[in-house]
């Protein structure tokens, strides 16, 4: 009953998670994209009352006119709308997630004893720390002398998440690794929120009611981090569904190909960010595409020259039900689940054959099963799992 309750927990979670982190990215893009479009004040009233740019846009059958002030207006108005709980409900929302699935649930989605041998508690107090040097070791370099170059930030800034992407990936599982590395860019995007954008708004706010000059420091940090949030937009969403495709976590070279797809996400964001503002290079969107396929040429399976072994469907239904189908059964027997992952039966001969593929891939090419290999499957079995394999694809003239 308690995996059961769990279940419930981790479906409701994850349904908020993608809620609300919908209403933060959808919030986030619309405001860089504005940001861009803004043209010149045509009234020179406007352009006297300190309107620094502005857009007129039509949508729900409606005509919108958007104009933002170089600083603030003379009279503050009466409501003033925020954009900030989308941020923190879904950091919130994600962290409860991350507790739930992979802290609580560490010693089967966190800790790979072939990475690093840890204790239950040693990898749980292992990822919070990562998630505290990720937001004080970003914060550090943006307060630092290389704020002031953005180029230099930049590379800084890259070599520091190179260094992070690495470390959780020698610390963790892969699939742990990775969500742990989208989660710690979390913490940065809501910690910019939260630590920098809105007490920078609260400032300007406070000085515009008192009939003071807002200090544009305010808003230049601001708008520093907030362009800092929208280049890791993607990287967090490509970490979100990556735990569906083990070929890139189970890598022998993982954090290369998590900062790789990373950074190809970024760089897809400044194509769009530069083309917002009518003159866009197409040179990131060159090296974003190019990375993203030379990732997936070296992650291509190598094709592999067999000696014919012939292994039996019943040496192959004994290995499923002593590896596999502890878990991908009706009812399965392990304690951390109450349904088979992914809705994946494996309990007999025919279901085996049907996801004869699925079991190769995950067991033999990207050997991300069984998950933190929790049923002690051999080298020798997976041999036989892929000579099994190419067996069944000779006989049915998929190979030669």
């Amino acid at each position: 009953m308690l995996v059961y309750l769990l279940d419930w927990l981790s479906l409701l979670g994850r349904w908020l998670h993608f809620v609300v982190g919908i209403a933060w990215i959808g919030a986030s893009l619309y405001f860089v994209w504005l940001d861009n479009h803004l043209q010149p004040p045509q009234d020179a009233e406007d352009d006297a009352r300190g309107v620094g740019g502005e857009l007129w846009s039509v949508h729900g059958g409606g005509f919108y006119h958007a104009q933002k002030y170089r600083g603030a207006p003379p009279q503050l108005p009466e409501t003033l709308h925020w954009f900030k709980w989308e941020a923190y409900s879904t950091w919130w929302s994600g962290m409860f997630l991350l507790v739930l699935v992979y802290w609580y649930g560490a010693d089967i989605y966190l800790i790979d004893p072939t990475v690093l041998a840890l204790t239950h508690p040693q990898a749980v107090a292992a990822a919070a720390a990562v998630l505290l040097i990720a937001w004080f070791g970003y914060d550090l370099l943006c307060r630092s002398f290389l704020a002031r170059n953005d180029t230099l930030l930049t590379f800084a800034l890259f070599f520091f998440i190179t260094a992070l992407a690495w470390s959780v990936c020698q610390l963790f599982s892969g699939r742990g690794a990775y969500i742990h590395f989208g989660a710690a860019l979390g913490t940065i995007m809501v910690g910019n929120v939260f630590r920098v954008i809105i007490p920078g708004q609260r400032a300007m706010v406070a000085a515009a009611g008192a009939g003071r000059v807002p200090n544009p420091s305010h808003a230049l940090r601001g708008k520093q981090r907030s362009v800092h949030n929208t280049y890791l937009t993607l990287p967090v969403l490509f970490v979100m569904i990556s735990h569906h495709y083990a070929m890139t976590y189970a890598s022998n070279y993982n954090w290369l190909v998590l900062i790789a797809l990373a950074t190809a996400g970024a760089l897809i964001r400044v194509y769009f960010v530069a083309r917002h503002r009518g003159a866009a290079s197409p040179w990131p969107l060159v090296i974003a595409i190019l990375l993203l396929a030379g990732v997936a040429a070296a992650l291509a399976p190598a094709a592999t020259q067999q000696t014919p072994t012939s292994v039996s469907d019943a040496t192959i239904e004994t290995i499923v039900a002593q590896r596999c189908a502890t878990c991908h059964a009706q009812q399965p027997t392990h304690s951390a689940y109450s349904s088979a992952p992914a809705g994946l039966l494996l309990e007999n001969l025919e279901q085996i054959r049907q996801a004869s593929a699925r079991v190769h891939e995950q067991t033999v090419v990207s050997r991300a099963m069984p998950i933190a290999n929790l049923t002690q499957i051999t080298e020798a079995e997976r041999a036989q799992i892929d000579a099994w394999y190419q067996q069944l694809q000779r006989a049915s003239g998929a190979t030669p």
